[in-house]
């Protein structure tokens, strides 16, 4: 597990290799990842937007950028946590994502971004 805190705002991500989804034969390997937001700042916020930027061993990146996450715009008063679980798909073995979101102050309306560590993509039979 990796985290970092940006504005008083956690953020950590497990990722694992979900083999079910994963078709190695034609280079489709799929990782699932678990954020958990953590609120330790004195702010009512809102997260409004992400990004991502993933990076292919074999030399793709892709950049996300979107609305919310998995559907929702989660409000988080002071202390409280938020967590989800989404995935992503590589074309290698390995790779790795990080990125940012954008939470707005309620109060005050104004917006800032919270870092994403950067996690680790990897085929556990890579880690040997």
């Amino acid at each position: 597990m990796v985290r970092t805190s940006t504005h008083n705002i956690e953020v950590s991500v497990e990722a694992k290799y979900w083999h079910e989804q994963s078709a190695p034969a034609e280079n489709h390997y799929f990782f699932v990842y678990f954020i958990t937001i953590e609120n330790h700042s004195d702010k009512t916020v809102q997260l409004q937007k992400r990004h991502w930027d993933i990076f292919d061993s074999i030399g793709d990146t892709r950049i996300v950028d979107g609305d919310g996450v998995v559907g929702e715009n989660p409000v988080l008063m002071p202390g409280q946590r938020y967590g989800y679980n989404s995935g992503c798909n590589l074309k290698s073995e390995l790779g790795y994502m990080e990125g940012y979101y954008t939470f707005e102050d309620l109060l005050t309306k104004a917006t800032f971004n919270i870092v994403i560590p950067r996690f680790e993509l990897v085929v556990p039979a890579k880690w040997n």
